[in-house]
């Protein structure tokens, strides 16, 4: 048995029937949608049409929000319908990363994560979906699709159809008969702006009025969006940039009429954060391991001061990582209801772990149990270096963010934690005096330095297999993020030190490269986490 759905857009109206019915059923708040008609219009004026396609969760075979969910909230049944379990939700907004189809919320009433859930307690007991009992035309099938006596079966044996992003690899059970590529496909239109029919387009839970105040004002031209007179043409001829909706109909160009709200930036400063503390924390490990490694007598004192760091920045992740939740008082089921295949919960587990480990070797070091350093340092190596770099799989296995599928990812955290130890070792050397090893760890920052900026350049630089990937290092180079990036992570992260650690060799203008470093990791975790997030996946 696989429940799935197939829209025939031969017989959608637009009517928002659907939409309206899972609301009702579902007591889905306003600002949020599990299903939603999207409206694109195609053509040239006044030859135009409008396409309208049904959205909402495709029931993936191989669902990527089951697989990063950490606390199995999200888990597909026996039936094949992906359903959620609220009373289990952090709020973690990982599922909503993992998504392709942008498919999941935040529901603003509890501040866990929802969708459409195919209706579940009314296939229970043998009915169909509210959506599918209160369409018109008939334009939403559903059922059993390996059932070979049913409508769905019948339809797909018979019909072509088509599916969203099936390069994704997801196995979704949502098709279109007669799809459009230009309406299923975000990348083929912008994103639309505030109109009469879509007055909440500026994100969840924000709920702005851009309808009332339409519907208070004497602007025709802002109410009915489709009035076409001698200033739209004026503009048009003149290339009017102020005037993009209205060139797309004159020019026969695809462009979205509704939409669902834009939800925005989901992982924020926290994410970036707590990226850039773990970093240090690792960081704070290998300096005196590195050292160690090389025969180098490392103080009693350091070692302590790298444990107290260590866990001080760890302790910091723990919290940013608590912040980032719309649920921060179910945090521990991340590690008392875990799911193993999250990397999330992988993490979570590392900085526990690692964090124990740090505490035998402060208290070792403090009493002297010198037996236990050396099988102490190379565990904690393992989990350092685990700690540096599992967000980059919890990040791969956010598969709605093409951008963030590079195979140079892990190399990138790695580089950056040694960048943050070696720098946060420089600055303490201003406090606590010089070790004798101090040469370890300037060169150390030189050559990660340099392995930085070449591992910033292959990121940037290698085929991207995707349009969504593409547009990300677009906007990273050229476009919204390209002040922020080339003047924060190449010149003052990378650039400035660089050229302080060759030509200006003195304990003060190294701690000056130092804290340039810190800032650069800061800078270029942020971009790497909001950039990717730029991108409209419906």
């Amino acid at each position: 048995m696989r429940y799935g759905f197939i829209i025939d857009n031969r017989k959608c109206i637009g009517c928002h029937a659907c939409t309206t019915a899972c609301k009702s059923e579902n007591e889905v708040p306003v600002g949020v949608n599990r299903t939603y008609v999207k409206q694109v219009e195609k053509g040239e004026f006044p030859d135009t049409r409008r396409i309208f396609s049904v959205m909402r969760c495709n029931h993936c075979t191989d669902a990527p929000c089951v697989e990063i969910c950490p606390v199995e909230a999200l888990h597909t049944r026996e039936d094949g319908i992906v359903d959620f379990d609220n009373n289990r939700c952090i709020g973690c907004k990982s599922c909503m990363q993992a998504c392709p189809y942008d498919a999941l919320y935040i529901d603003p009433d509890n501040n866990t994560a929802a969708k459409c859930n195919y209706c579940a307690h009314r296939v229970d007991v043998g009915r169909a979906p509210a959506c599918v009992e209160v369409c018109p035309e008939h334009a939403i099938i559903a059922g059993d699709m390996e059932n070979a006596t049913t409508e769905i079966a019948h339809l797909l044996a018979r019909e072509q159809v088509m599916v969203r992003k099936p390069e994704k690899g997801t196995n979704p059970n949502l098709y279109y008969i007669e799809g459009d590529y230009q309406s299923l496909n975000p990348e083929a239109t912008d994103k639309s702006g505030p109109g009469f029919w879509n007055a909440q387009a500026r994100g969840v839970g924000h709920y702005a009025k851009a309808t009332e105040k339409m519907l208070n004002s004497n602007d025709e031209i802002n109410l009915l969006k489709m009035t076409i007179d001698n200033e739209l043409q004026a503009a048009y001829q003149k290339k009017d940039s102020e005037n993009p909706n209205y060139i797309d109909v004159l020019t026969g160009k695809a462009r979205r009429v509704y939409d669902t709200p834009d939800k925005g930036i989901l992982w924020g400063w926290e994410v970036s954060a707590y990226v850039t503390t773990k970093a240090i924390a690792a960081g704070s490990f290998f300096m005196p391991f590195i050292a160690l490694l090389l025969g180098y007598e490392v103080s009693s004192t350091l070692k302590i001061a790298s444990a107290i760091i260590s866990l001080v920045f760890l302790g910091l992740t723990g919290l940013f990582l608590v912040m980032d939740l719309d649920r921060p008082d179910r945090f521990l089921n991340v590690l008392l209801r875990p799911q193993w295949n999250s990397w999330l919960v992988k993490g979570g587990y590392t900085i526990s772990v690692f964090g124990g480990l740090i505490t035998l070797w402060l208290v070792s070091t403090l009493f002297g149990w010198t037996i236990l350093e050396k099988p102490l340092l190379w565990i904690s190596l393992f989990f350092a270096v685990l700690l540096a770099i599992y967000t980059a799989f919890l990040f791969a296995q956010a598969k709605g963010r093409d951008f963030w599928q590079s195979p140079t990812l892990p190399l990138h955290m790695l580089v950056h934690s040694l960048m943050a130890g070696a720098s946060i070792f420089i600055i303490l050397g201003l406090f606590m005096g010089q070790e004798t090893w101090v040469h370890i760890i300037t060169k150390t920052l030189l050559i990660t330095l340099v392995v930085n900026l070449f591992t910033l350049i292959t990121e940037l630089t290698i085929t991207h297999p995707t349009t969504a990937a593409k547009s990300v290092v677009k906007m990273i180079i050229k476009g919204r993020y390209k002040n922020l990036f080339w003047i924060g992570t190449v010149f003052i992260g990378n650039v400035i030190p660089l050229g302080i650690l060759l030509l200006m060799p003195t304990t003060n203008s190294f701690a000056i490269a130092a804290v340039a470093v810190l800032i650069g990791i800061y800078i270029t975790e942020k971009i790497w986490v909001e950039a990717p997030q730029r991108v409209p996946l419906a």
